[in-house]
């Protein structure tokens, strides 16, 4: 349950006593500023469908890495945070890699070379079952010249019949191999320890980390719009896989940005074609993670393709944001291909699909060519201005009376209700709370909703007002 949905049920009811607000007022607001110390990075590499992302959950101890029996289901670099015996470490996991290959696959397998080179270790995984592969003597010949500590683990080992095929697994030059079963569990305590060992205590690359922690912004939006392609150039370097078949990136992939001058944590997600409920397999999972990642992100952008109708699944992807409460951008990519009539298109459809967000930052990029991509920021600053908002109680109930005194709340069976009092109770997002002799309807609330955003601003973040009706107390005779 989220902290504004808290404060909401705390707020069910009615009040008898106006000082309530006192004990309410700030309850909920939260510190996003978690500053972690850099973690040494353990790289989980081999080739694809040998258990790579099932070990990789039972090293974390949970289920984080989407897992499904088909192999390819991991493709980008994803990066996890573990914790063993009290200490702390990143653990990477990557797609199967395999030499000589083109087009998707390919960019997997550089995705994992890329770990490889900047991990503090590696965790090389061979299917005990299968034994050596040409892929994995191709691995180990990498590896080999490498003077990163390596672990060799043969993967799916049930019982002690196949201790000979693990021992043959010495010949790849990687010392000696470690047996345990991802799926069961075994000798996964010993795999730990022998992880601790191999890891330095302090990473050999700190990946820009800064002083209280960058602010988290996740990318969401419909399958291949573009997502992944803007943090590639984002970050100047292919660090999410893109391909032109929509759905390629799965996990959500963490990446620091330095943008106008300032480290910013971004996560590429998995694009969104049914809701949660509704999907299955694979895309379950991944549609999990993606709602996750957005609500442990501070802003959200939402990317639209400008050259296409706005479509349902990129209202179900504003929705999903704005019930999370972060702070929006809309960033409508391939603008490049835009032209004069699609414009004018386009205008219309916004006024009719994004009447709820009216409120959002707006940004026309290009993430194929570069365009506007440096315009994002600055709306990210506003956008998380807004969201961190704070008004004085004073100010508050000032500016509210001048406000009810030029438009009264309508009259509610017979009778018209007064706005008594009214605090700022929490911000990320703003969220007021009037306390009344009366309902008030939902359409003076957005009235109310409306006249804040112009006395305040509050662009690009969502703003909730919840109403407490004064609870008439029995007068004794």
């Amino acid at each position: 349950m989220s902290d504004a949905d808290s404060f909401e049920t705390a707020l069910d009811g009615t009040w008898s006593d106006e000082s309530d607000w006192a004990a309410l007022e700030g309850a909920f607001d939260t510190d996003d500023a978690e500053a972690g110390a850099p973690t040494p990075v353990l790289a989980v590499v081999g080739r694809p469908n040998v258990g790579k992302s099932t070990l990789v959950n039972r090293i974390l101890g949970r289920r984080e890495a989407v897992v499904q029996d088909v192999p390819g289901v991991t493709r980008d670099r994803v990066t996890y945070d573990a914790q063993w015996s009290g200490r702390r470490f990143t653990v990477m996991d990557t797609g199967g890699w395999e030499p000589g290959l083109e087009g998707l696959p390919a960019a997997i397998a550089a995705q994992a070379e890329y770990a490889m080179t900047h991990a503090d270790a590696v965790l090389v995984v061979v299917d005990a079952t299968v034994g050596a592969t040409s892929t994995d003597e191709a691995v180990a010949r990498v590896l080999r010249r490498s003077k990163t500590p390596v672990i060799l683990v043969a993967n799916k080992v049930d019982d002690q019949r196949l201790m000979p095929d693990v021992a043959a697994l010495w010949s790849l030059g990687l010392g000696e191999p470690f047996p345990v079963s991802a799926l069961h569990g075994r000798n996964s305590g010993d795999l730990l320890d022998a992880i601790l060992a191999a890891l330095p205590e302090t990473p050999r690359e700190t990946y820009g980390a800064t002083p209280g922690g960058p602010r988290r912004v996740a990318l969401v939006g419909k399958p291949n719009v573009g997502k992944s392609s803007l943090l590639n150039r984002l970050t100047g370097e292919n660090r999410s896989v893109v391909d032109s078949v929509a759905g390629t990136t799965v996990d959500p992939v963490d990446s620091l940005v330095d943008l106008d001058d300032e480290v910013w944590r971004f996560v590429d997600t998995a694009g969104l074609r049914k809701r949660v409920n509704f999907a299955s397999g694979m895309e379950y999972y991944a549609s999990l993670r993606t709602k996750a990642a957005i609500e442990s992100a501070e802003v959200a952008i939402v990317l639209i393709d400008a050259g296409e109708p706005i479509a349902e699944q990129d209202l179900r992807v504003l929705t999903m944001v704005v019930e999370s409460g972060r702070a929006l951008v809309l960033a409508f990519n391939k603008w490049d291909l835009v032209d004069e009539d699609r414009r004018l298109q386009l205008d219309k459809e916004l006024d009719r699909g994004l009447v709820r967000v009216p409120w959002a930052e707006r940004v026309n990029v290009s993430a194929l060519t570069g365009r506007s991509v440096r315009k994002l920021a600055p709306a990210l600053r506003r956008s998380l201005e807004s969201w961190d908002t704070r008004i004085s109680t004073g100010h508050l109930n000032s500016w509210i009376s001048d406000l009810v005194a030029a438009t009264p709340p309508p009259v509610r069976g017979g009778k018209q209700p007064k706005i008594l009092f009214a605090t700022q109770a929490g911000t990320r997002p703003p969220t007021f709370v009037l306390f009344t002799s009366g309902f008030l309807e939902a359409g003076y609330r957005r009235f109310i909703e409306r006249k804040l955003r112009e006395q305040f601003g509050f662009s690009g973040s969502p703003v909730r007002i919840s109403v407490r009706v004064r609870e008439k107390k029995d007068r004794k005779r």
